[in-house]
């Protein structure tokens, strides 16, 4: 188990530092698991940009910490949603700071639906930020209790980025 908690430690700390850098705000870790968000508590200039670059610089630095462990490395999966949520504090003891709503569950399913070693997003990001972005469309993909959904994965940024967003 302590050896498992030090790995964790090594990815999630250099996870931090990456949202940290692009204005994201950790909400929780649950097992293996992180998440982060854009926009809340304080807005953000460009929050889907955001979490778009730095789900890449998170999946590099992930890619580069699994090489150095050799066979014993992980590959991560990354999901993203964008679209409204509930976001508060709750508890009155060790409270904490946390989102809420479809959106969420949908970012989850993303991260779910994805591949190992994969940034797995929506039809939603994938509009907002396609001219920036190379992707690989997915097509429909089967949601768990929720249908279907188009996806794509993310892949770099574009060597020559547009001059304005749409």
């Amino acid at each position: 188990v302590g050896f498992l908690l030090r790995r964790l430690d090594v990815y999630f700390t250099e996870f931090d530092q990456i949202a940290a850098k692009f204005g994201l705000e950790k909400i929780k870790t649950i097992g293996d698991s992180y998440m982060a968000v854009a926009g809340v508590p304080e807005p953000h200039g460009d929050p889907v940009r955001a979490a778009c670059d730095a789900a890449l610089e998170i999946l590099e630095a992930s890619d580069r910490i699994s090489n150095q462990a050799g066979p014993e490395g992980w590959k991560i999966r990354i999901g993203i949603h964008v679209g409204p949520l509930m976001a508060g504090v709750i508890g009155k003891q060790k409270f904490s700071y946390d989102v809420w709503g479809a959106t969420v569950n949908l970012a989850s399913r993303m991260e779910s639906s994805g591949e190992p070693g994969r940034i797995n997003v929506s039809t939603d990001i994938h509009e907002r930020v396609e001219l920036y972005y190379d992707w690989e469309a997915r097509g429909l993909i089967p949601i768990k209790r929720l249908g279907m959904a188009e996806m794509f994965f993310l892949l770099g940024k574009k060597m020559a980025q547009p001059t304005s967003s749409r």
